[in-house]
């Protein structure tokens, strides 16, 4: 019944916000509203599994998701509403053949509204188990992964605004602080919370289940809406960058690699 309720909540939220992406003519706020739709998830969890999971993991696993769907949630509405709609939504739009409302409401927020019950899996179950009570070192190791995820994300995100912010920067990569050891420390950042929250709440063979959450998170990252598509974006607008891919990591930190002469372009 839980898992239910959860999932017909996040099925009302994107249907209203797909109705306001038509009256706006612009979905792609989508980004800002999938972190606060973590956040509803976590909240709804955590009123309607009083009488079944244990106080301590529900308030953690309510607490750790809160902050980082708000901050995520914030930083990407705050980007919207500075830089406007993103051109990837409205290129997406282009190429559609049929009605493009139709396509934003099945493509863009019920998939993505899924695919967010899905990843939650760990909040939601871990809430609804009983035993065992209190925190268990499983549970606190997971605390900690999730607090160095969170402030992985939010100084890759903040070098990220300060380095776009001077304009001598215009064309450039960003390859200094976190930005040197990988080349997409944010994303990273997020798998780590995930990675964090699927160990608060594992506690026994229903919640271990709930690893598909982190798995789906992590391979959307590097395989599909994360990685691929800023990618190839930055290889056309970024004439150094090539050289960039060349000597860091993708994901995970790791010291620059060295790269011979002929591997360097201009």
């Amino acid at each position: 019944m839980g898992l239910a309720l959860v999932a017909a909540v996040v099925f009302a939220y994107m249907t209203i916000l797909w109705s306001l992406s038509i009256r706006r003519g612009d979905p792609s706020f989508i980004d800002a509203a999938w972190g606060f739709g973590f956040v509803v998830i976590a909240a709804v969890t955590f009123v309607t599994s009083a009488d079944e999971g244990d106080a301590t993991r529900r308030w953690l696993l309510f607490a750790l998701t809160a902050v980082w769907g708000l901050r995520l949630g914030g930083y990407l509405l705050w980007r919207w509403r500075r830089n406007g709609p993103d051109p990837r939504y409205a290129a997406m739009l282009r190429r559609v053949s049929g009605n493009p409302h139709v396509f934003t409401l099945t493509r863009v927020f019920w998939l993505q509204g899924a695919l967010m019950w899905i990843v939650s899996l760990p909040v939601q179950l871990g809430q609804r188990t009983d035993e065992p009570r209190g925190l268990t070192i499983t549970a606190a190791i997971g605390t900690a992964i999730v607090i160095v995820g969170l402030a992985f994300e939010t100084t890759a995100d903040a070098q990220l605004v300060a380095f776009k912010a001077d304009q001598n920067n215009a064309g450039r990569v960003l390859d200094r602080g976190l930005w040197r050891y990988s080349r997409h420390p944010n994303y990273f950042g997020d798998a780590l919370v995930w990675w964090g929250l699927f160990l608060v709440a594992v506690v026994d063979a229903p919640t271990a289940v709930s690893v598909i959450g982190p798995i789906v998170m992590t391979t959307l990252l590097l395989r599909y809406s994360g990685v691929p598509i800023l990618e190839r974006g930055l290889r056309r607008r970024r004439p150094g960058y090539d050289d960039y891919v060349a000597r860091t990591s993708t994901f995970v930190p790791r010291r620059p690699r060295t790269t011979s002469p002929d591997q360097r372009t201009s």
